[in-house]
């Protein structure tokens, strides 16, 4: 169900609620399949038997319907896959985050200085458990490779001995070590239109992580994100490199636009 903490500004809705604010601020009439959503947000008294949305929420209602950068998660973990995620507008920026087995995200306003410590929160960026690591190391394989290898994970096979799981699947032994610690892999996607440009694009940055755990973190550098549909096969090159919280942080502000490039 949506509800609305008014006291700290924060609300949960589900993309079909989302919807719903969209259609009743353009004021046109909500379809049939969406009526549902309607009840349960007059339900939570966030919109009015008249159709009128409560004035908290026309900051958050303003930025979606007109975003000038979207940054979307998909943090996958044992419990599945979450999105978590930030919206950016012409005058407010809202994170929002998902939980597990709920179809609501929270939606709550940030500071835009406050924009890549939120966005580290929602992936639980952390301090390393392995001090000193060599950044420089890589490991190098296939996506077919590590298909199999995440297949035999997921099988609940787990990865007991590292020999026996490389030579099943191919792998390299240190990407079998490596996998064996794994606590989540997470993929952050932005997307802006630079506005010095006539007609533009959509601009896009990416990176996708592992946490390792006692592995640390493991930066995706092939195939490169973002990735497209059809652009990697199981032949395709695979490469990650260790990396660390420090170094991580620096990737999150990188992938956002400055302030040039919005106009």
């Amino acid at each position: 169900m949506p509800s609305i903490d008014a006291a700290r500004r924060r609300l949960r809705l589900a993309d079909p609620h989302i919807s719903v604010l969209g259609i009743l601020v353009e004021e046109s009439e909500v379809p049939g399949e969406l009526e549902t959503a309607l009840a349960e947000l007059r339900s939570a008294g966030i919109v009015g038997d008249d159709g009128s949305i409560i004035g908290d929420l026309y900051p958050l209602v303003a930025t979606l319907l007109e975003p000038r950068v979207i940054v979307r998660t998909e943090i996958t973990g044992p419990q599945g896959v979450l999105e978590s995620g930030a919206v950016i507008g012409n005058d407010f920026v809202f994170v929002h985050e998902g939980w597990p087995g709920e179809a609501e995200s929270e939606y709550l306003p940030v500071e835009a200085p406050l924009l890549v410590p939120a966005l580290a929160r929602s992936i639980d960026l952390h301090e390393d458990v392995v001090e000193g690591a060599d950044l420089t190391e890589t490991i190098v394989s296939t996506t077919g490779e590590l298909d199999a290898l995440m297949v035999r994970m997921e099988a609940g096979q787990g990865i007991v001995d590292t020999e026996e799981a490389a030579r099943e699947t191919g792998a390299p032994e240190r990407l079998v070590e490596v996998l064996a610690q794994l606590n989540c892999m997470w993929r952050m996607t932005v997307a802006w239109k630079n506005a010095h440009v006539e007609n533009p694009e959509p601009t896009f940055t990416g990176l996708a992580v592992w946490d390792c755990g006692m592995e640390g973190y493991w930066v995706r550098e092939l195939p490169a994100e973002p990735v497209r549909e059809g652009e990697v096969t199981l032949e395709s090159p695979l490469r990650v490199r260790r990396t660390n919280a420090k170094e991580l942080w620096q990737m999150l502000a990188d992938l956002l636009p400055d302030g040039s490039e919005l106009g």
